[in-house]
C-alpha cells in the first residue's frame, strides 16, 4: 500500500442509499456515448462517480435492475474508505455478466470514486487536501478522430485552431493515413500524442502493429509522444532509438502491469477507470512519481462528474503532463467556440473529488 493511498484509507464513510442516473451523448468519435453516474447518499451528503463502460447494453441491464428494485447491491453501512473497497470485491456490480470483461473495472471505479468523493465531503477536505498536495491548472489536449466519414483529412484539426491557434492535440492514426496528411499535420506543430491503439482487440479502433506505419508516424512527428505501440519482432528495429517517448494506456492497470512492459517506460497515459479500485489508481501513479515517469491523464469519454474527477487527480498528480482530458464540451460532434483554453485553472472551491468550476 503506498503512502497516497495511505492518506485516503482511513476517511470514514457513511453510506446511506444510493441512485443512478444516466448521460448520453453524440460524440466526435461518430457514436452515441452512454454513461450511468453512481450517486451514494450519507450523512447530508452526496457522493457522485461515473461509469464509463462503452456497451450502451450493459448501461440498460443496469438501469432496468435498479427500476425493478432487482439490483443486489447493500452498499448501505458505515466504514473506512479501505473497508467499503474491501467489502466491493464480494459484490458483482453487473446484473448480467458484462459484454466486455474490461468493463467490471470500470463499473468498480465508478462506484469506488462515489464513495470517495463521499468520504471527502464527509470529512470537509479535497482529494488534494487529503493526499498533502495543492490543484495547479491542469494541461490539456483534445483528442480527436479524423476517419469517421470517408478518407482522413486534417480539416478538423484547422478548424479547432481556427477557434483556438494554441490547442494541442492527441491523434490516432490508422491505416488510412497517408504521408502527405502526416506532414500536413505535422506542419501545424499542435499534435503532442500519437496513439497507435496496437493493443486493442475486438473494437472500432483496432490497429495492427505495422511496422511501416510506426515508421512514418515516428519520422513525421519526432517531438510527440507515441502511445501503445506494440513491441514485435518487426516493430521492434523501428521503434529502436524511440524509447524515450514511447507511452502506455491500454495495458497499465496496476503497478505489476506498469513492470511487465516491454521497456522501462518514460512515459504513461493514466486513465482512473482502467484501474478500477483507487488502492492501485494512488499506488501506481506514486511508484511512477518516484521513478520519474512522466505522466499525462487520459480519459473515456465521460460526459458528467467522471470528467472532473480527471481533472482533480491531474491537477493534484501530473498537471503539466499533455493530459487527453479535455472538458466535454469537445466531445461534440463538431468543432465550435464554446470551449475553455488550455490550462484549466482549479475551481475556487473545490470540494470532495469533485473539480466544478461554475
Amino acid at each position: 500500500m503506498s503512502d497516497l493511498y495511505d492518506r485516503v484509507a482511513d476517511l470514514p464513510l457513511e453510506i446511506d442509499e444510493f441512485d443512478l442516473a444516466r448521460h448520453e451523448m453524440d460524440t466526435s468519435a461518430g457514436f452515441t456515448r452512454v454513461t450511468t453516474e453512481i450517486e451514494l447518499d450519507g450523512g447530508d451528503e452526496r457522493g457522485r462517480g461515473e461509469d464509463v463502460t462503452y456497451d450502451t447494453e450493459d448501461h440498460d441491464r443496469l438501469q432496468s435492475a435498479h427500476a425493478a428494485d432487482d439490483l443486489d447491491w447493500d452498499l448501505s453501512g458505515e466504514y473506512t474508505f479501505d473497508e467499503f473497497s474491501a467489502m466491493l470485491a464480494d459484490i458483482d456490480l453487473f446484473p448480467e455478466p458484462p459484454e466486455r470483461e474490461v468493463s467490471r473495472h470500470y463499473r468498480r471505479w465508478a462506484v469506488e470514486s462515489a464513495a470517495l468523493d463521499l468520504a471527502l465531503r464527509q470529512a470537509d477536505t479535497t482529494f488534494a487536501a487529503a493526499l498533502d498536495r495543492r490543484y495547479d491548472p491542469v494541461r490539456f489536449v483534445v483528442s480527436t478522430r479524423l476517419d469517421t466519414e470517408g478518407d482522413p483529412s486534417a480539416d478538423r484539426i484547422h478548424r479547432w485552431l481556427d477557434v483556438d491557434p494554441e490547442m494541442e492535440f492527441k491523434l490516432d492514426p490508422t491505416a488510412a493515413w497517408t504521408p502527405d496528411l502526416m506532414d500536413e499535420l505535422a506542419a501545424t506543430d499542435s499534435v503532442r500524442i500519437l496513439d497507435l491503439k496496437s493493443y486493442y482487440e475486438g473494437t472500432d479502433v483496432d490497429t495492427d502493429a505495422d511496422p511501416e506505419r510506426y515508421r512514418q508516424v515516428l519520422a513525421a512527428f519526432p517531438d510527440a509522444v507515441v502511445e501503445d505501440a506494440k513491441f514485435t519482432a518487426e516493430t521492434r528495429p523501428v521503434l529502436a532509438g524511440a524509447e524515450d517517448r514511447l507511452s502506455w494506456d491500454y495495458p497499465v492497470t496496476d503497478v505489476d502491469s506498469v513492470e511487465a512492459l516491454p521497456i522501462e517506460p518514460q512515459w504513461l497515459n493514466i486513465k482512473p477507470s482502467r484501474f478500477g479500485t483507487v488502492a492501485d489508481l494512488l499506488d501506481t501513479v506514486e511508484y511512477c512519481l518516484e521513478r520519474r515517469i512522466s505522466l499525462y491523464g487520459g480519459g473515456q469519454y465521460e460526459l458528467g462528474v467522471g470528467r472532473e474527477h480527471l481533472h482533480a487527480v491531474a491537477s493534484a498528480c501530473y498537471p503539466d503532463g499533455p493530459n487527453d482530458i479535455a472538458p466535454s464540451a469537445y466531445h461534440a460532434p463538431e468543432p465550435h467556440s464554446d470551449v475553455p483554453a488550455s490550462p484549466l485553472d482549479p475551481p475556487a472551491e473545490p470540494t470532495g473529488l469533485r473539480w466544478a468550476r461554475e
